[in-house]
């Protein structure tokens, strides 16, 4: 009604300037500019709700998601809050309105989000926070109402009592405020969220949860997070062994597995690793199986499949036999001082090209660990000496292979300034200057050098041999490793 009376009354305006004698030629073509840029270009942005994904029935359950046994029960007790309403409202409990996921990317926050709406029956929305900011002002604020909008009519469409809003990226979107350069157009989507939660009446209409998933929640504004809005936070973390191992078997129950296949032997050299990487691994083992016209996936599929996702694929280049000698001396290098400082920890060591290394030690740990002493600081930074050391002992002289094990070894030693393990004591290490840094770090790592130096230069004869088997085996197995160690001892 109000867009026919606005037309007429253009029409008519346009008409009169058109008898009056004035030249409408170019408010006409104006008119017509304006017309066109709304239609094909404002409205088309204001109306997008980007590629984000609407899901009227998801089959994802909390059954599905292995390895978060403890976000699950307290998303689950948080989700109570939608399931039993008519209860929460008895008992005076204030409803809940946003759910806050946090951790690193590929732990399942998503797939938390779809189990949530399964969980509770509800409709279920998700998009991106990258989708709501535009280069036109206004955009942002009204792809939020219309969010909110199309929630609630799914509800009444699929005639169901609540709506599940999932927001990923939620750094972007609600990041603090003023913090970023054309910040007014981040800043009105953000207060238009948060006006639209304030407005969540669930006695006026149905039930509408957002949920979003963050891996940066220091980033977020503190307003989102105040209480009447993301009432609760979810950590999100990387699996430990046993979830390791139960996302393991979630992702082989349909892939047929060779009798050698141990899931826990898997699970503990892949320390670190989050559900997403987990995933792959079994699908690159599969894909190796099929590479080998196999009929079932073995140990050593697994064990290609984890090299894969952790170091990359492998690489055609083909080193000159010097570099493939000082490339065999130090992986060398790392590997025996690995297995002097830290024994057992060597999991394979190998002069293949891949990725970016031409050469490479993988390690896995005796146990999963969180908390780090300054011994175990010193061993580490000691390990990745060593290859450096090992070429400047057998070759004489180091080489630009070794800058990786350098950067390595700095930011161990940062983290033992932060934790007060140095001659600087507790302190704050932001306020160090650079001056005050370096030598500190430079008699640190000085000390460290020559206790490696020590321990290579006992070793060296051992070392050249173990070189000379890597070269002819291109890669040697733990096991392999310290059968030849114990051999030579």
């Amino acid at each position: 009604m109000k867009r026919d009376i606005l037309i007429g009354l253009g029409v008519g305006i346009f008409a009169f300037l058109l008898v009056m004698g004035y030249n409408v030629l170019p408010i006409a073509m104006l008119c017509l500019a304006a017309y066109f840029l709304w239609t094909f270009v404002i409205s088309r942005q204001v109306l997008k709700t980007g590629n984000g994904e609407t899901i009227t029935s998801t089959t994802v359950n909390f059954e599905d998601i292995g390895g978060q046994a403890i976000a699950k029960k307290e998303l689950q007790e948080a989700l109570d809050f939608l399931r039993y309403s008519d209860r929460m409202k008895a008992l005076g409990i204030r409803p809940l309105k946003g759910i806050l996921l946090s951790g690193p990317t590929g732990t399942g926050k998503t797939l938390l989000a779809k189990a949530a709406a399964k969980y509770t029956d509800s409709s279920f929305l998700s998009v991106s926070g990258s989708e709501f900011v535009e280069m036109y002002a206004g955009v942002g604020a009204e792809r939020v109402r219309s969010l909110f909008r199309r929630a609630r009519e799914m509800v009444k469409r699929e005639k169901k009592s609540s709506a599940i809003i999932f927001i990923d990226e939620m750094d972007i979107l609600g990041a603090k405020r003023g913090s970023n350069v054309s910040h007014h157009e981040y800043d009105q989507t953000l207060n238009q969220l948060l006006i639209e939660m304030d407005g969540l009446k669930t006695d006026q209409g149905p039930n509408i949860l957002v949920m979003a998933a963050t891996n940066r929640p220091e980033a977020l504004d503190p307003a989102i997070l105040r209480p009447g809005r993301f009432d609760r936070q979810v950590k999100v973390d990387l699996p430990d062994k046993e979830g390791r191992v139960a996302i393991l078997e979630i992702h082989t129950k349909n892939k047929p597995l060779a009798f050698d296949v141990d899931l826990e032997a898997i699970a503990h050299e892949t320390f670190g690793f989050s559900g997403a990487h987990l995933e792959s691994v079994t699908n690159e083992a599969a894909i190796f199986a099929l590479r080998d016209q196999a009929k079932e996936i073995t140990a050593r599929h697994f064990h290609e499949a984890v090299e894969k996702v952790m170091l990359g694929e492998k690489l055609d280049r083909k080193p000159t036999a010097e570099e493939l000698r000082r490339i065999a001396i130090h992986e060398s290098g790392h590997a025996m001082l690995a297995e002097s400082v830290r024994p057992n920890s060597v999991s394979q060591v190998s002069i293949r090209s891949r990725g970016n290394a031409l050469g490479y030690v993988r390690h896995y740990p005796k146990d999963d660990l969180y908390l780090y002493t300054q011994a175990m600081l010193e061993e580490q930074i000691m390990v990745a000496l060593a290859g450096a050391l090992a070429e400047e002992e057998c070759l004489g002289n180091r080489s630009t292979g070794a800058a990786g094990d350098y950067e390595q070894a700095l930011n161990l030693v940062e983290k033992m300034l932060q934790a007060g393990m140095s001659p600087l004591g507790v302190t704050d290490v932001s306020l160090l200057s650079a001056e005050q840094r370096q030598p500190v770090t430079k008699d640190i790592l000085a000390e460290l050098e020559n206790r490696t130096k020590q321990i290579i230069l006992q070793k060296k004869d051992i070392l050249i041999q173990l070189s000379d088997i890597l070269q002819e085996e291109e890669s040697l197995s733990g096991d392999t490793l310290r059968t030849y160690l114990q051999n030579v001892a």
